[in-house]
């Protein structure tokens, strides 16, 4: 399948239901897109998505009776317009929504990571670069998209980006755009060519700054360096990430220097599902901060490990690897954008239509990323069912055995039931339990 199956019913109301509840009129309007004449700006739009579903480009898409592509061109290419806030606007009002059916001891995350945006058969795309593929391990024209998302655990939202191109001048193909350094569309190109992990920083302030309340920032080993956990411990946050096995970073454990590799070889007692989890600490502008790190066997390779490392180190080993597993809902969202709402398939030339097209993107992604929210979760259809569904602390185990045993011991001292009796029926209940749950019952008792 290549493409999402929906009808054009399907579409506008799905497009209509999203557009009211993050009052996307509202917003539009703050980012400065405005209706000068003729039609609405959130019909404009949802023609857009409509063709992204459909895998068109402008130009193959069919024709709107109401407007023309050049319209939808301009609005694209317009430099006034902030591209990068629309998203970040839209992801808001939806967290807020999400938030609303979501335990608030669950922990939230933002999470980085950046994709290949390729333009191999383009010449006069604006700031085109030849920009390095990790994947492959080759260069290729085109830009690298860094992209912000939140995530609960259950959800995952695009939450800010930026189109990154190379920040040596030798590496870029396409021509700059003389405009005014005030401007936004300046501040935009020049952030294209800043370095990486700075933008990525920059972006986890904006989200900051606009309310998000995330305590985690969940990132690959191109990001995991120690400045950068030291940076987002700054900002009250704290990184989980995988490490590179490299010797020119070094750890201090029991007063040794050591890296990743040396760690390793020191023999430790290998738990279930982790190898073993030492704390070290390492320094950065002469601060010594505590790190937590998670040897993991890599899966499928029984002889390879992998290394992961927060500044958390309250964290169980089991915590940090299930909140680093979160980090693959961005990797999904790619594939999802790549392969059926158009990521890197455009015709736009300048860059300001690049941002817009990528936004849009996303928009795309949003619409059915509520959907399935609200499919899968009761508590969205109603204060009844909200209230009806409202997440429960979580019960443990064992005091719930303990609980029903003396209950059951309770009733048969009220019944005058033999001690005989109590035991027979205990037997018979044990022999019908799983082993491990036998076990539990009998460390109750």
């Amino acid at each position: 399948m290549s493409t999402i199956q929906y009808n054009d019913t399907d579409i506008h109301h799905s497009f209509a239901h999203f557009s009211k509840l993050v009052q996307l009129s509202a917003i539009l309007r703050r980012v400065n897109i405005h209706k000068s004449r003729g039609i609405k700006t959130e019909r404009l739009f949802e023609w857009l998505l409509t063709t992204i579903f459909n895998r068109y480009s402008i130009f193959r898409a069919e024709k709107a009776n109401d407007f023309s592509k050049r319209t939808v061109r301009n609005c694209l290419n317009d430099p006034h317009i902030n591209w990068q806030r629309l998203v970040q606007l839209l992801a808001i009002h939806l967290i807020q929504y999400v938030q609303h059916f979501t335990d608030p001891r669950r922990r939230q995350a933002l999470i980085i990571d950046d994709s290949l945006f390729k333009r191999e058969f383009s010449r006069k795309t604006e700031l085109l670069a030849r920009v390095f593929d990790h994947d492959k391990q080759q260069y290729f024209k085109g830009f690298r998209t860094l992209t912000l998302g939140w995530s609960d655990g259950n959800t995952f939202l695009p939450l800010n980006f930026a189109l990154m191109s190379s920040s040596h001048a030798k590496n870029r193909f396409g021509h700059l755009k003389s405009s005014d350094q005030r401007s936004l569309a300046a501040k935009r190109r020049t952030q294209a060519t800043r370095k990486m992990t700075d933008v990525a920083l920059e972006l986890v302030d904006d989200a900051i700054k606009s309310g998000i309340k995330a305590k985690y920032v969940l990132f690959d080993s191109w990001y995991a360096s120690p400045r950068m956990f030291a940076a987002l411990l700054k900002r009250h946050c704290h990184g989980i990430g995988m490490l590179k096995k490299t010797k020119k970073v070094y750890f201090r454990y029991r007063d040794r220097e050591m890296d990743i590799k040396t760690l390793y070889t020191n023999k430790w007692p290998i738990k279930d599902i982790y190898l073993y989890s030492p704390i070290v600490t390492f320094e950065v502008d002469g601060e010594k901060i505590p790190m937590k790190l998670v040897f993991v066997t890599k899966r499928g390779q029984a002889d390879q490990y992998l290394v992961l490392a927060t500044t958390m180190t309250d964290l169980r080993p089991e915590a940090i690897i299930q909140m680093y597993g979160r980090r693959w809902q961005i990797e999904c969202y790619f594939k999802v954008a790549k392969q059926y709402l158009q990521f890197d398939q455009t015709q736009v030339q300048s860059y300001d239509g690049l941002c817009g097209h990528l936004a849009m993107v996303m928009l795309s992604y949003d619409v059915p990323a509520l959907a399935q929210r609200e499919n899968t979760d009761d508590r969205t259809l109603g204060d009844l069912f909200f209230d009806y569904g409202r997440p429960l602390p979580d019960i443990k185990l064992v005091s719930a055995l303990n609980w029903l045993i003396q209950t059951i011991t309770g009733l048969g001292e009220k019944i005058d039931m033999a001690v005989e009796t109590l035991t027979i029926i205990f037997d018979e209940f044990i022999k019908a339990l799983p082993n491990s749950l036998a076990r539990l019952l009998g460390n109750a008792q």
